[in-house]
């Protein structure tokens, strides 16, 4: 599955109604660490057909950033019923994130 762009018309329905749990990248086009991550972002969209993969660029959609108190980038948060359950920054190597999946 791809990673989905997100925006605050379709933030909603493609993370708070999603019936199964999503991960969503808050980044930016100019941070260093958010570029890393990218390719460990996309490799988990590919390879988890259990997990929705979401990308949110906070200088696009600052709205959703600030709701969600976005200090840092990368930020990723797992939804789960429309709800945060688990909340990480920085760069991180692949296994730490799909831990951050299993809570």
């Amino acid at each position: 599955m791809s990673v989905v762009k997100l925006t605050t018309e379709n933030f909603e329905q493609e993370v708070l109604k999603s019936e199964k749990p999503v991960l969503v990248d808050f980044y930016a086009d100019w941070c260093g660490p958010c570029k890393m991550m990218a390719p460990v972002i996309d490799e988990i969209a590919e390879e988890r057909t259990d997990v929705k993969v979401c990308k949110i660029n906070i200088d696009e959609q600052m709205e959703i950033a600030r709701q969600y108190r976005v200090m840092s980038i990368p930020t990723f948060m797992v939804f789960k019923n429309g709800e945060v359950a688990a909340r990480d920054m920085g760069a991180k190597p692949k296994s730490d994130m799909i831990s951050m999946l299993s809570k």
